[in-house]
């Protein structure tokens, strides 16, 4: 796995990824609408600022990452292509993400939120070193849910 530049052809191919229920929160808008509105990685400045493809050895994509700015902190958005979900790359796939989040601001706390059903996902980052710091209720797509924040602690080795 290797992080490059999200390009447009990859934000293209995010927006068509569906996801099953429940993990189909997840799903995004179509590229057309997020071009229009100009969310997220719809918008071509905030998408070379804060986003980044994850390709495999074959240069297919197999994932994103945000590195979301915050004062001393940076908060990880990540995703996974459907596909690939339960096969048990979570842990290596978010390590790689954590690495390059340190290499762009070494200084930074690190920190994600994810969802306290996802269990699945929540186990794949305690394994990358991340651990539940906060739970609180926060907006969704679908409403108010019960969201764990994380935060990553490099084990003594690192």
């Amino acid at each position: 796995m290797t992080i490059c530049p999200l390009e447009t052809c990859h934000a293209e191919e995010i927006c068509g990824w569906t996801y099953e229920a429940p993990f189909d929160i997840y799903n995004w808008p179509s590229w057309e609408q997020m071009k229009k509105d100009e969310i997220e990685f719809g918008d071509s400045v905030l998408r070379a600022a804060q986003y980044a493809a994850v390709i495999d050895s074959q240069q297919k994509l197999i994932g994103f990452a945000q590195f979301f700015p915050l004062t001393g902190v940076t908060r990880l958005g990540l995703g996974l292509r459907p596909d690939l979900c339960g096969l048990g790359l979570g842990p290596a796939f978010t390590q790689l993400i954590v690495s390059e989040a340190v290499r762009r601001a070494p200084q930074n706390e690190i920190d994600l939120e994810v969802l306290a059903w996802n269990t699945r996902a929540s186990r794949a980052y305690e394994q990358a070193g991340f651990h539940i710091t906060d739970t609180y209720s926060r907006s969704t797509p679908h409403g108010f849910a019960e969201c764990h924040c994380m935060v990553y602690k490099p084990s003594a080795a690192e």
